[in-house]
């Protein structure tokens, strides 16, 4: 069974701990070939800065409990 992601390209978000980031959009998802290995994706936030978060909800540090959260339009 492959992993559950949250985010994909495109995706509007905003963090709920770090407001000064700005709203940031999904630029890049990878996915491991390996079994067990991570999904990422990487956010342009609009202070300029790229992050990358991990996109897979069965991982304890997955962006959505880190408090990435879409950002409804």
């Amino acid at each position: 069974m492959g992993p559950r992601l949250y985010l994909k390209i495109g995706d509007m978000v905003r963090h709920k701990h770090y407001s000064a980031w700005g709203s940031g959009e999904v630029i890049e998802e990878k996915h491991s070939s390996l079994p067990g290995g991570l999904c990422l994706v990487r956010v342009l936030f609009e202070d300029g800065k790229e992050r990358a978060f991990i996109n897979d909800l069965d991982n304890e540090c997955c962006c959505y409990y880190a408090g990435l959260k879409l950002r409804r339009l």
